[in-house]
């Protein structure tokens, strides 16, 4: 028996025009789930991990990260490892957009457990198409719980 509980869309990004973006394609590729967005590192770990940074808060929540790396307060990367490294939200899939196609930050994102990274790339038409392929990809996908 599949008890399957609606996902929740986690979205950290700071760029006003790229979250409406994000959104607006998500929405378009038929992906109704709720998207909780974020402009900040501190306030999206905030809603993660609690005010007490346990990550009980996240205990049995159902979530998709969609992290943009560079952020005005933290790095994208440090909010990964938090994320990975806390039992609550560890098995959260984690989706890194972000203009930057540093080998060794994507290969830092994906040892650190990131799920899918996409480059945004500069011009809207491309960075919308990466977004809609990857909508597709959310209404296929089944995300564990966390525990």
């Amino acid at each position: 028996m599949n008890n399957a509980r609606p996902v929740t869309i986690i979205m950290i990004e700071d760029d006003e025009g790229h979250a409406r973006l994000i959104e607006k394609n998500i929405r378009r590729a038929g992906v109704a789930n709720e998207i909780v967005a974020f402009a900040s590192g501190t306030e999206a770990l905030g809603y993660l991990l609690g005010p007490d940074g346990s990550g009980l808060a996240s205990a049995g929540r159902m979530m998709l990260m969609l992290l943009d790396l560079n952020l005005p307060d933290m790095t994208g990367v440090s909010i990964l490892e938090k994320v990975k490294n806390n039992p609550h939200t560890r098995r959260t899939p984690v989706v890194v957009l972000t203009t930057t196609d540093d080998e060794r930050e994507i290969q830092r994102c994906y040892d650190l457990g990131a799920n899918v990274y996409i480059t945004k790339p500069v011009d809207y038409d491309g960075f919308a198409n990466a977004i809609k392929q990857l909508g597709l990809f959310f209404s296929v996908m089944q995300v564990p719980e966390t525990e």
